[in-house]
Order: structure tokens, then C-alpha cells, then sequence
């Protein structure tokens, strides 16, 4: 644990005008002058409210091991949150999703780059924080992956009604309720087919525009998916519109999109099943897309010089259960 917090340093970033709060987690293998300028680093972005730790200090764990495995890494409180300096729209559900965060997370980027004279970063979030890093994306010349931890395409709402969440809990203690519950999916199922490959009415039509600009392009993405309720793998829940096979269709032929279900855990990762399979899948994809000392600027690798595009991958994967 001492090791740990000596490899830490608290930064402090200018964006956009405002003082922004950071944590660094400097890589653990040794760096000679040659080496300026052509390490790759990691930033982690806040999940909607969350400060930059995470739930249950997950941030931190796998920024930990991250660096210990020889990328630097760094997480950031984006503008009016956490520690960071900055005023949060009333509605900050709303501003995430249409993109808000992008232009901050971008020029924090621009800034860790140029600080630490690195050849690029890595961008990393969860839930709403993968959002935040997709529409960074475009505005992000120094992005040269994404991790992305159970993303959501839809526009859900920022307060449930009460009646919902009653009914919600009256389905997990009440055999009638199940048997209610799986009526209602199969009305849901339905509808839904009557639909086509028609996009629902909340989804998140801003994203996936960024998401079929970028995920063509062979950029790649790892996408690690939490299990959901009464859903199996990739799949969605009975009567819920399958995005992840919308979206991974409109990556095209040759995408890069690692797709990882992580059983044994739930949405926030935090258990300890959770963060060890999180950090494991990390840990491989950098290892074979960006392994240390042999990390390169978009556009300079070998195959892309050759082919003139990234090779087409396909990777999924289930996370051993508990």
C-alpha cells in the first residue's frame, strides 16, 4: 500500500479557464530520456456525480495496477465535480448526454498530453462517464483508444418515479409480481418486433452518430458489459431493444471493438470479483493493442501504413462468474 501512494501525485490542470483536480498514477517501470514522448497514458472520467475514485475506490484500483503494468495514469474531476472548480447545469443528466463534458475532456487531455509529453492517452470511463468519453472522441487528437464500462445508448431518466421503483420492488419479493413482470416483457417483445430495427424513442440518437463515426474508423474500444437483470451475455432483457447489437453492427467489417461480459458483479464493477475480472480484461487488451514500449501515434503503425485501414476484430468474451 505505501508503494502505491508513492507512485500517486495530485496535479492540478487548467480548462477552460477553471483549476481542474487530478490524480496521477505514475508507471511503476523505470524512464529514460529516450522514452519522452512515446509513452501512452490512461484518464479515467467521473461517472455522472461521482467523484474521481469511483465506487468503492475502483478508480483507484485499477489506476493502481495500470500503472504498475507501465502506463501512466490519470484521473480527472471534469469541471464542477469531485474537487474540480466549475458550475453543473440543473439538469446534469441531460448535459452529459448530449455531450456536455466533450470539449472539457478534451482539452484536459490536450493538457495531460502535453505536461507529461506523452504520445497519446487512452480515454476511460463508466456509465455515464463512457458516454462523456465517446463525444470526446472527435475533439480528442491525442485519443488513441477507449475503454468504455457498461455505456448506455438510451436517454434514461434522472429520477425515477416512485411508483416505478415500488413496482420494481414488488416484482423481487412477490411471486405474483414475477409473474406479472414477465406478462409485461412479453407485451414489451411485441411491441418491439412491430418496431424492426427502428430506433426507440429515447435513444440517444447524438451518441451513436459518434459512435458510427469512430468505430468504423478501427479505433479500439473495449467494451466491458455488467450482467443485467433477467438478461443473458450481450443480450438484453426480454422486450428491451437490443442496442449493443445495434450499435456493434453500425461499427462495420473493420472495427476494433472488444466486447467483454463480466458475470459475478453488478453495474458499478465494485465488488471484488468485479474490479479483479475489470482490471484482468483491461490489462490484456492494452497488452495486445498498446503493449509498453511498443506504443505508437494513430495512423503510424505498420498494418495501417500497409492496408491503408485497421484489420476488422471481433472479441467476446465472458468474465469467469463468482
Amino acid at each position: 500500500m505505501k508503494q502505491a501512494f508513492e507512485n500517486r501525485e495530485l496535479i492540478t490542470l487548467e480548462c477552460q479557464g477553471l483549476p481542474i483536480c487530478g490524480t496521477v498514477h505514475h508507471a511503476r517501470t523505470s524512464t529514460v530520456d529516450g522514452d519522452k514522448g512515446k509513452r501512452l497514458g490512461i484518464v479515467f472520467l467521473n461517472s455522472l456525480t461521482l467523484p474521481r475514485a469511483a465506487t468503492g475506490d475502483s478508480a483507484v484500483y485499477w489506476s493502481d495496477a495500470l500503472a504498475a503494468s507501465g502506463y501512466p495514469v490519470f484521473r480527472v474531476d471534469l469541471p464542477g465535480l469531485g474537487d474540480s472548480d466549475g458550475n453543473l447545469p440543473a439538469e446534469i443528466l441531460d448535459y452529459i448526454n448530449s455531450g456536455g463534458f466533450a470539449s472539457a475532456a478534451a482539452a484536459l487531455t490536450a493538457e495531460i498530453v502535453r505536461r507529461f509529453e506523452l504520445s497519446g492517452v487512452i480515454l476511460a470511463g463508466h456509465c455515464a462517464g463512457s458516454v462523456s468519453a465517446l463525444f470526446a472522441v472527435p475533439q480528442c487528437s491525442e485519443c488513441r483508444g477507449v475503454i468504455l464500462l457498461d455505456p448506455y445508448f438510451h436517454l434514461p431518466r434522472a429520477i425515477r418515479p416512485k411508483v416505478r421503483q415500488w413496482l420494481s420492488e414488488w416484482v423481487l419479493r412477490s411471486a405474483t409480481g414475477r409473474i406479472v413482470s414477465n406478462i409485461y416483457d412479453q407485451l414489451r417483445k411485441i411491441r418491439l418486433s412491430l418496431g424492426g430495427e427502428r430506433l426507440p424513442e429515447n435513444a440517444n440518437s447524438a451518441l451513436i452518430r459518434i459512435w458510427s463515426r469512430i468505430a468504423p474508423t478501427g479505433l479500439p474500444i473495449l467494451f466491458l458489459k455488467a450482467p443485467s437483470r433477467k438478461a443473458v451475455g450481450t443480450k438484453p432483457r426480454q422486450g428491451e431493444f437490443d442496442y449493443f447489437r445495434y450499435v456493434l453492427k453500425a461499427a462495420g467489417r473493420k472495427h476494433r471493438v472488444t466486447v467483454e461480459v463480466v458475470e459475478g458483479t453488478d453495474h458499478s464493477f465494485a465488488n471484488r470479483h468485479g474490479r479483479d475480472v475489470v482490471r484482468q480484461h483491461m490489462e490484456m487488451w492494452l497488452n495486445k493493442h498498446f503493449p509498453t514500449g511498443q506504443q505508437v501515434s494513430r495512423g503510424d503503425d505498420k498494418e495501417t501504413r500497409q492496408s491503408g485501414a485497421y484489420a476488422a476484430e471481433v472479441g467476446v468474451g465472458v468474465g469467469s462468474s463468482a
